[in-house]
This record gives structure tokens, sequence and C-alpha cells, in this order.
């Protein structure tokens, strides 16, 4: 880890934060930077004493080390979930395998860090995930749902469908797919998308994109055709395979 510059203090104030980690260096050190960035932290050593923590004071955020003595993180956030605790849940991980993250973001994960992580990193991640979190000014009207081929997105119902089946997602999945849907047969640059879906005001690390599009393609190209597609060195589009463009989108 390295030597942090604490971000400023927002004008709104802080948040409450639940840092769990067993390593009681790195407890320390984001105590400090995130008391130093204007949050309140309360910190946990255990998946028991998270629980606690999370039933009993219900923070604004969790930072959540995956590898903890009595639990993984993963199954922590699965059963924070079951209970109806929908907390945003930053991992932090030793484990760099792309199946391993995907398992972390479908357990119902907003974002990860590997590590060893730099402090500051930690930090903008932190204030991106809690800006997603601020509620939206409410539309005027009824929106529209979003559609392409066989696939709908209703923002306002929270729901998407493929070939007429519900498809569940989580919620950055949600936006990464309207994302997508909002620029159909656009190929989108992954540092835009993360301006888009993670709304990172810094150069934060693509890979995030690549864990999450290969997440949600697992769940909407199930059935054919496949829509998401990869454009190697560029980023993502969705749109229909070239045999299939003929019949035409609506």
């Amino acid at each position: 880890m390295t030597e942090h510059r604490p971000l400023p203090r927002t004008s709104a104030g802080g948040h409450t934060i639940l840092v769990v980690e067993d390593d009681p260096s790195i407890r320390a050190l984001l105590t400090a930077a995130l008391t130093a960035a204007g949050h309140s932290v309360v910190t946990a050593a255990c998946g028991r004493e998270a629980m606690a923590e999370a039933d009993g004071g219900r923070p604004d955020l969790i930072v959540l080390d995956v590898m903890l003595p009595d639990t993984d993180g993963f199954l922590l956030t699965r059963e924070l979930r079951a209970r109806g605790c929908y907390t945003p849940v930053l991992f932090l991980t030793a484990r760099t395998d792309i199946e391993d993250r995907i398992i972390g973001l479908s357990s119902g994960g907003d974002d990860y860090v590997t590590k060893p992580f730099h402090v500051q990193e930690v930090l903008l991640r932190i204030r991106a995930i809690l800006r997603r979190g601020t509620p939206a000014v409410p539309s005027a009207g009824t929106r529209a749902p979003l559609r392409y081929a066989d696939l709908t997105l209703d923002e306002d119902a929270h729901r998407v469908r493929r070939a007429e089946r519900a498809v569940k997602l989580s919620p950055t999945e949600f936006r990464l797919l309207s994302c997508l849907l909002s620029h159909p047969e656009r190929v989108l640059d992954k540092r835009e998308i993360l301006r888009q879906v993670w709304q990172y005001d810094f150069s934060g690390d693509t890979r995030i994109v690549d864990t999450y599009v290969k997440s949600l393609r697992r769940k909407i190209d199930q059935v054919p055709p496949a829509l998401i597609h990869t454009v190697r060195g560029v980023g993502y589009c969705l749109r229909l395979p070239p045999e299939e463009a003929g019949a035409g989108a609506p």
C-alpha cells in the first residue's frame, strides 16, 4: 500500500462507512484515510462482526475484504442481500482471476479493488459509488422502455426481459445494459462506459468494464442471437450479428 493524499471534505458532509478487514494495518490505514476524507468509520475484523454492524447501523457503504477468517466476502454479501440489505459493497480482493471477480460482482458487489492497492484509488472509487447512490431528480413522466431486438429494459419498473423472459440483474449490470441500450449499434469506448455507468471522474481501471460485460453477457445472451459484442481495442457494442441484421431491430 502507498501513502494517500486525503480527498477534500465535501460540502454535503461525510457518510458512514463500514470497513471489514482482518488485517489490522490495512484496517487502520483505511480508517485514517476515510476519516481524513470526512467520513465516519465503523470497523469489523470478521464476517460475524460485519453482519452485526450492518444490521445495527446500516452504513452508507461497506468496504469488504474477500478473504475473512470466518467466511468469504462474496458469501457475506449474498447473505446481506438475502436479508434485504442493499448497501453498496466495494470488495478488496487479492484474487486476480476474472472468474473470481465475476463471482464477486454477481453476488451483489458494486465494485472491486485488487490488492495491493493505492489508498487514493479506494477513496476515489468510494466517492464514485456514493455519488451513484444519490437519488436522481424524478422524471416529469413515465419513461418509455428501451428496446432492441427482443431485449427490453424498463427503467421505471427496473425490469429487463429477453425473448419474453425476465432477466435478473444487479444494479450495476442494469446501469451497464441501460448504457448500451441507450446507444444501440454504436461502439462505446471503455472509458466512456466508465464515465456513464460508474461515473468515474478519474482514469479508472477499465478491466472492471470487461468483467461486468462478461457477467452481463452470460445473462443477456443465453438465447441467440448474441447482442453484446466486443470491438477489440475499442470497447463494446449492442447490435445484431450481421446475419441477423437484415431482419431489422425495432
